[in-house]
Order: C-alpha cells, then sequence, then structure tokens
C-alpha cells in the first residue's frame, strides 16, 4: 500500500497552491500550518532547495471525531499535502494517506474516520 497520492500539475507553484487550498476548502479542510521547506532550509542550513511546502490540512469535524475514537491520533494529525516543484518545473502535489499511516492502529472507529478523509483527500487530488 503507498503512503500517499499524488499528480502533476502544468502550473506556476504559486497557482497550485492556491488550487490545493481551494480544493481541500470545499471538502472541508482548513490549513492549520504551512512550512516553506525551500526557505527553511535556506536560512537553517544556508542551502538551496527546490520549491518544496508542506500544508497541514485538517477536516476540524473528522479530527474531533478522530480524536475521540483515539486519544493519540494527535501524533499524526494534520493530513499533510506537499506542493514541490520538479526538475523539469511541473508541480507536483500529493497527500498522505490516511489508511496506510493509521494502519497499525487497532481501532474500527477511527478506521470509519480515516475512510472518509482518505476519500475526500483523492476527491482533492483528483479535481487538481
Amino acid at each position: 500500500m503507498s503512503y500517499y497520492f499524488n499528480t502533476i500539475l502544468d502550473t506556476t507553484f504559486d497557482q497550485a497552491i492556491q488550487r490545493v487550498t481551494e480544493e481541500l476548502q470545499k471538502e472541508g479542510f482548513g490549513i492549520l500550518t504551512e512550512i516553506d521547506v525551500k526557505a527553511t532550509l535556506k536560512k537553517k542550513l544556508d542551502v538551496d532547495f527546490r520549491p518544496y511546502r508542506i500544508l497541514g490540512a485538517c477536516n476540524p469535524p473528522f479530527a474531533h471525531k478522530a480524536l475521540l475514537a483515539e486519544d493519540k491520533i494527535g501524533t499524526m494529525l494534520p493530513c499533510n499535502v506537499i506542493v514541490q516543484q520538479l526538475d523539469d518545473g511541473r508541480i507536483e502535489v500529493a497527500a498522505v494517506d490516511p489508511l496506510a499511516s493509521m494502519q497499525a492502529i487497532q481501532n474500527d472507529q477511527l478506521g470509519t474516520v480515516a475512510q472518509e478523509v482518505q476519500s475526500r483527500l483523492k476527491k482533492v487530488i483528483e479535481r487538481l
């Protein structure tokens, strides 16, 4: 089982960030965190890196259900979505597969939540 699903876009990096954010919103996700990996690596290590952003996406109702079902699940929240520029200039968007990341947890209630979140994240990726 792959731990992510992805797509490749022919657009600019900033346009991809905007499109991903809009599509996530349509599925009830907001962006809780945004990590600019390129800027962080430049600041901390003085190295150049390709445009790469990690978006911490959260759907509050599903996060609440997951936390009620499994109190340590916060270690796996929020759902990360990456946007990165490839060597050929195209943009890759990839989202974590929550079913894969929660595979080791034996909790039927959590599995149901993870399936719904997976479905919504797949829709986001497919619509891009």
